[in-house]
């Protein structure tokens, strides 16, 4: 069964602790260490010698969405410790404003789709200057964006065959009209399935839907259901049918 979790900060807006705490009661077994904006990656890092990650098959760590140009140094010099321990750090290619500072994460390093708002990264091919750059980075298909950029799913289709062979892990979520990250809804669920035969099982999915503690177990259940294939979906329908006809 591939490892499913969530983001620290879909979870606690802005506190790690209580998110990962959150993550590890529902027995979760991947997990997003979010630093979304940039006064939160230092409390992050310093953190992280005491952080009990015992129990998780998979950690990553995201870096700020937002950074500004004086400050996209030290984070990279502070995300240094993520990278010492081999996670994943997810970056959206519109925060960059020196490409070459980040060469130092090499394959540790993972680019991210984006939502409509932004200026790069929302499409295969405008991702293809990006990996170009960084030639080992790996990739994090963000569903909920690629949904939101293209609601027949072709694009997330063709970031599946263009970058499959680079994925490290899914973002999962309902992105609305006004890019905020909701609960799935029976729409996405739907929508996520045309493509979910093409997610290797091996791949780690990272909930990012803003819920309280309470929802995980709820919404868990309905990201299983999104990545079941449409085609193995319809077949366990079938089933339960001739089931309740016998």
């Amino acid at each position: 069964m591939r490892p499913i979790g969530f983001s620290t900060g879909a979870l606690a807006f802005g506190d790690f602790r209580r998110g990962l705490e959150i993550v590890r009661d529902n027995g979760l077994k991947a997990v997003e260490l979010s630093a979304l904006r940039e006064p939160e990656v230092e409390p992050l890092m310093v953190a992280l010698d005491e952080l009990d990650l015992s129990g998780f098959d998979y950690v990553a760590v995201h870096a700020p969405s937002g950074m500004g140009p004086d400050g996209e140094q030290r984070v990279v010099d502070r995300l240094l410790a993520a990278k010492q321990r081999g996670w994943p750090i997810i970056l959206h290619p519109d925060a960059v404003h020196e490409p070459s500072r980040w060469d130092v994460f090499g394959d540790c390093l993972c680019i991210e789709n984006m939502d409509k708002r932004k200026s790069t990264g929302r499409s295969a091919l405008e991702l293809s200057a990006w990996f170009e750059r960084y030639p080992d980075a790996g990739f994090c298909l963000d569903l909920g964006h690629a949904r939101q950029c293209d609601a027949t799913m072709t694009e997330a289709y063709f970031l599946l065959k263009q970058y499959g062979s680079r994925l490290r892990q899914i973002h999962i979520s309902e992105v609305t009209a006004a890019s905020k990250h909701d609960r799935l809804s029976w729409s996405s669920e739907k929508a996520f399935q045309q493509v979910a035969r093409y997610v290797p099982e091996d791949v780690p999915i990272v909930i990012e839907s803003v819920i309280a503690a309470g929802e995980v177990p709820a919404e868990v259940e309905r990201v299983r259901r999104a990545l079941t294939s449409h085609q193995a979906q319809a077949g366990s329908e079938v089933q339960q049918r001739e089931l309740r006809t016998t």
